[in-house]
């Protein structure tokens, strides 16, 4: 059974289904939402404390069915649930209050998959020196890179994890280069699980999905990790080793975590986590890092492209959200691509660049450090297809950082 995500009222119901047939009475918990921008916002993932809700429910954790599509999130990867996130829609100034309500009932409903997120390598081959021969691909939700891979390896499906919404799909190369990489959609479906299985990187070539749409070489690609060293952006070159770990793969959420283990930079190793997530009808990936000691700064950035134009907005005494962006044809396909890397104005040091990439130089706080990249390509589903229509989307997406939805018991 489908439900359009659309279809939200002014007033609606989350029903949640019991599986004992005997309890008689509802209980609901109830919440007051308010989008205080004076703009419209589709697909906005709600965030509700889960032990709150299955309070107010009084039920447990397996009884629990919602009649939308939610998920149940382990926001600090101890093993247990402690969130619960779903996804609504918000007309501008909209205050909207819902009941989440139990029913008597154990129907159970399907949704559409809007996220993913993957890591697929060879098995039943081996390796010889540095390749991976024969064999065929699995996917798995943990993968410890062995000592023998590296670049064009052959053993990771399309070279590392991927992750994917209903707008958009990255990857980045799991090896020394450690640069983040674009698929383009036509398609709204998941695509990944299909990318690369007919010739290893036969995604270079444009097909009814999409393609790969980006060139990286040696540049930080779209949002990916280093350190500025020397006027020069150090991407996550040297580490003793690299972990993987899918921790959701779900209908409106999905995010894994690398583990850059002894990262051997600025005559320090340093152990660095990095949680990449995306959420449903989104083009942003949110990227969340732990590191284990404090460093002076990590630098992330976009790809120089001669077709690019550079589009800048920071204040760093205003304590919201800014970008870096590039926009025109600079894809592979050559046709109009935007980046951008949205970040916290608090956390900005320099904005600058080097002979492959622009570059942000932002602070680490208490040894963490979060900002957004996106990708927008004119041949996705009712894509952006000009540069002020990729200002527009941009400011839109800042507003949305700078004033969150308002959620209230």
């Amino acid at each position: 059974m489908m439900i359009s995500l659309r279809s939200f009222s002014y007033l609606f119901m989350l029903s949640v289904a019991l599986l004992s047939c005997k309890q008689v009475e509802k209980s609901k918990a109830s919440y007051s939402l308010e989008n205080k921008l004076n703009a419209d916002r589709m697909d906005e993932i709600i965030k509700l404390n889960l032990s709150d809700v299955l309070s107010k429910l009084k039920v447990d954790e397996k009884s629990l069915a919602l009649s939308v599509p939610y998920q149940l999130i382990d926001t600090d990867v101890d093993g247990k649930n402690d969130q619960l996130i779903f996804l609504s829609d918000f007309k501008g100034k909209e205050l909207k209050n819902i009941n989440l309500q139990e029913l008597l009932t154990t129907e159970t409903l399907e949704f559409p998959k809007r996220t993913q997120a993957e890591i697929s390598h060879k098995v039943s081959g081996k390796w010889e020196g540095r390749e991976y021969i024969g064999g065929h691909f699995e996917n798995t939700n943990h993968l410890a890179v062995p000592p023998e891979h590296t670049d064009h390896s052959w053993f990771i499906r399309y070279e590392g994890p991927g992750w994917e919404s209903d707008k958009v799909g990255y990857r980045f190369y799991l090896d020394w280069r450690n640069a983040t990489d674009i698929f383009g959609k036509k398609t709204p479906n998941m695509v990944l699980q299909d990318v690369g299985q007919d010739g290893f990187d036969s995604y270079h070539e444009e097909a009814d999905w999409g393609m790969d749409v980006l060139k990286v070489g040696e540049s930080l690609g779209v949002g990916s990790l280093g350190m500025w060293l020397n006027n020069k952006a150090e991407r996550v070159a040297e580490t003793s080793n690299l972990d993987v770990k899918i921790l959701d793969n779900g209908n409106i959420f999905s995010r894994f975590r690398t583990s850059y283990n002894n990262w051997n930079i600025d005559n320090k190793k340093i152990t660095l986590l990095s949680d990449i997530s995306i959420a449903a009808g989104s083009r942003m990936s949110h990227q969340e890092i732990t590191l284990s000691e404090n460093v002076d700064n990590i630098c992330t950035g976009i790809v120089k492209h001669k077709n690019g134009s550079l589009i800048s907005m920071s204040n760093k005494r205003n304590s919201g959200w800014g970008y870096l962006a590039t926009y025109g044809k600079q894809s592979l396909n050559d046709d109009n691509l935007g980046m951008a890397v949205l970040f916290k104005n608090d956390d900005l040091i320099e904005v600058t660049e080097d002979d492959h990439s622009h570059v942000l130089v932002l602070k680490p706080k208490f040894k963490k450090l979060d900002y957004f990249f996106l990708a927008a390509w004119e041949l996705e589903k009712d894509g952006i297809t000009s540069e002020a229509d990729f200002i527009k989307y941009l400011n839109e997406s800042v507003e949305a950082l700078n004033q969150p939805i308002t959620i209230n018991n």
